[in-house]
């Protein structure tokens, strides 16, 4: 049984970078293993350390993914979250095409970003709810977001459908579990099944997807 989750930092900025990892280390199920302030090291940490996740400053990435598809091409257990001081559609979407398991807003507090490491060494993903409810709001017709065709959503349970509509509007799993006196498990174990029969990878794409084909009434409920 693994009793830590081993995460390597990669930030340009020092200073952010030791708080980032002082936050992770605070934990006594997590270890930062390794710290480096360029993409170069990034793919250096991955090889050598093999951490789970990489929490990864989208400053060093300078709009490329290379690294990202490198890093995730030859070490696809390793976890990746995006900290970022702000973001565009095109660019979270870019990331999540590739692999990227979490994004999130450098404005984010610590305990939002231990979070999101959990989550991710659980297999998951993981959006800030405040993040994706604005990319929800940005997106609409023309939008680059694929949305997997223009049919009816796949036949869902009323409880999918029900859940579905309440991650639209960006809630986490805690969240939504209490809004329907749910606890995280089953919530998760629905979500699960939902990205399944949706064929997406993650709950920000299962939204998305939500947005555009649930029926008002659904969503408004």
């Amino acid at each position: 049984m693994k009793v830590q989750v081993r995460v390597g930092v990669i930030d340009r900025h020092p200073l952010f970078r030791d708080g980032v990892t002082l936050a992770l280390n605070s934990q006594s199920d997590i270890k930062v293993v390794a710290q480096g302030a360029s993409v170069w090291d990034a793919i250096d940490i991955a090889q050598r350390d093999a951490p789970d996740v990489i929490v990864l400053d989208a400053d060093v990435l300078d709009r490329s993914m290379g690294a990202v598809e490198s890093i995730l091409q030859h070490h696809p257990a390793i976890r990746i979250v995006i900290l970022a001081d702000a973001a565009d559609e095109e660019h979270v979407y870019g990331a999540l095409k590739r692999g990227v398991r979490g994004y999130l807003l450098k404005g984010t507090c610590g305990k939002e970003l231990i979070q999101t490491v959990r989550v991710l060494d659980q297999g998951q993903s993981f959006i800030s709810p405040s993040l994706a409810a604005r990319l929800l709001m940005r997106s609409g017709p023309g939008s680059i977001v694929e949305t997997k065709g223009s049919g009816a959503l796949p036949p869902l349970t009323p409880r999918e459908q029900q859940i579905l509509a309440i991650l639209v509007q960006g809630r986490s799993n805690k969240e939504i579990g209490n809004k329907l006196e749910l606890s995280e498990k089953t919530i998760k174990h629905h979500l699960t099944n939902i990205l399944q029969k949706l064929r997406v990878r993650n709950r920000v794409e299962a939204a998305l997807l939500a947005s555009n084909h649930l029926p008002q009434s659904v969503l408004s409920s």
